[in-house]
């Protein structure tokens, strides 16, 4: 996908190669279609190609296909409730229009993601956490499976979350995918936190063959949980989803996270190597954080221009 943003030239890149080439030309704008043909992940397809048509000379569509609630990624919903609102604080917007939904195995979802090009990204600073002061969010099933598979994940999940939290009302909405919005059968669920200073955590979960649904909706409610636990101010999945932008972003960036994750690390010391960007990664000094395992990410971002603008 990223070479066909920018007409680049791609070698290696099969199934089954241990090493790729890629040279990279100028980043265009416009309308750019990426089709995994299975369940493999949109929001990943967007992950990778947001950085980049970000500095394009002109604004892009990208029009992403494959799944849209698949195991291994963020969920959709949680790309629309909490990546986005955050990642926007990098100074961009985007629009993200969901035409298709689509699970393991047949994928067969389409999202059409639109956003136009910025001179330089802001840094962020997200260390204070707040509290929490509300909770939602969305329990679905797709296809032929029944609304009380939903009605039961919320049940449970709103449970599990009062034994922890008792003076916030829950509100978890049950629904059935309209049959012209959904390809093949899924369900799943997604909670969000929100807090007093604009913090978003969640937790999710996906329904299998086999799996109770009081399961799935207590899984995503124990993530949840666990989330707010740690007295970061991002969960552990945003975590790594914000690194490339810190790095690219003109000026300091810092967020207080939870422990620090693989998928964190591994971003950071690509940041580093590919884009010379400067990160530390230090415990949190501040007295709240004590008995917690919170961490402070400070990044010197490079301040990458946009050359087209």
């Amino acid at each position: 996908m990223v070479r066909d943003l920018c007409d680049g030239h791609l070698e290696g890149a099969e199934i089954g190669s241990t090493e790729i080439t890629f040279i990279p030309e100028k980043i265009r704008g416009g309308i750019h279609t990426a089709d995994t043909k299975t369940a493999g992940s949109v929001c990943l397809l967007m992950q990778v190609s947001m950085p980049c048509v970000l500095f394009a000379a002109s604004p892009s569509e990208l029009r992403l296909k494959g799944g849209t609630n698949a195991e291994m990624a963020p969920q959709i919903d949680y790309t629309m409730m909490v990546f986005k609102p955050i990642v926007e604080k990098f100074g961009f917007k985007f629009d993200c229009d969901i035409k298709m939904r689509g699970y393991y195995p047949k994928g067969g979802g389409e999202v059409i993601v639109r956003m136009s090009p910025v001179k330089q990204l802001d840094p962020i600073n997200l260390t204070d956490r707040g509290s929490v002061t509300k909770i939602y969010g969305r329990a679905f099933v797709a296809g032929v499976l029944p609304l009380k598979v939903a009605k039961d994940m919320a049940a449970a999940a709103v449970r599990c979350i009062r034994k922890e939290i008792r003076d916030l009302y829950v509100n978890i909405q049950p629904l059935q995918e309209s049959r012209d919005q959904a390809f093949g059968n899924g369900s799943g669920i997604i909670i969000v936190a929100e807090t007093s200073t604009g913090c978003l955590f969640a937790g999710s979960s996906l329904g299998k063959r086999g799996v109770n649904a009081d399961k799935v909706g207590i899984e995503a409610a124990e993530v949840l949980l666990a989330n707010l636990r740690h007295g970061g101010t991002v969960d552990e999945y945003l975590q790594d989803q914000l690194i490339i932008f810190m790095a690219l972003a003109n000026g300091i960036s810092r967020i207080k996270t939870g422990p620090v994750t693989l998928h964190t690390q591994t971003a950071i010391h690509f940041a580093e190597q590919l884009a010379k960007a400067k990160f530390t990664v230090k415990k949190s000094e501040e007295e709240e954080d004590a008995s917690k395992d919170a961490y402070i990410i400070e990044c010197e971002g490079i301040g990458m221009a946009n050359p087209h603008l």
